[in-house]
């Protein structure tokens, strides 16, 4: 009589993952990393211009020199303004902040990429997390772009719900034992 644990390892083994279940669900799953990928590398490049503000006013003012932006202009007046507000300390918070928030998007990115259950159920909660303060902003300060965001995060939430759905009630993971006939 096999234990328990060989049996684990026995499903295991002869369990294969069926990738190619859906056509459709592996491009959305593709589609959906390509997104988070672009922004995790939004924030990434965020954080190289957070970085430079350390050196604060020169970058600002080779900034504006360099785009040959008018320094008593709006854009060139609130770039010199947060770089002479912002204390280093407060900047290096935000750089560790962005490299966590990129590490994270990489890590869903791999997942979702190559079709792993954990990943869909990460992106759902992360999804999910991001539509309250997106919907307040975009309710404080509307734009097509806060829109465009909001529309592609609820687009993505109800994609993934609708894996979930399609994919039927999930396994608890616990092994049944099976009996093997009586000799």
């Amino acid at each position: 009589m096999e234990s328990l644990v060989d049996q684990a390892l026995n499903r295991l083994s002869t369990t294969r993952l069926d990738r190619s279940r859906s056509p459709q669900a592996s491009l959305g799953l593709r589609t959906v990393a390509v997104f988070e990928a672009t922004k995790g590398a939004i924030v990434l490049l965020l954080a190289c211009g957070v970085l430079q503000l350390i050196h604060k006013s020169e970058v600002a003012n080779g900034l504006t020199r360099l785009l040959h932006v008018s320094s008593e202009g709006k854009l060139s007046r609130l770039y010199t303004d947060l770089a002479s507000r912002a204390t280093d300390g407060t900047l290096w918070v935000l750089v560790v902040g962005a490299l966590v928030y990129a590490t994270v998007r990489a890590i869903a990115v791999y997942g979702l990429w190559r079709g792993r259950e954990w990943a869909k159920g990460f992106e759902v909660w992360c999804t999910a997390l991001y539509l309250p303060p997106e919907l307040y902003w975009l309710l404080l300060h509307p734009s097509w772009l806060r829109c465009g965001v909001l529309g592609a995060n609820v687009v993505t939430l109800l994609f993934f719900l609708a894996l979930r759905a399609k994919a039927g009630p999930t396994r608890s993971g616990s092994i049944e034992p099976q009996h093997e006939p009586s000799s």
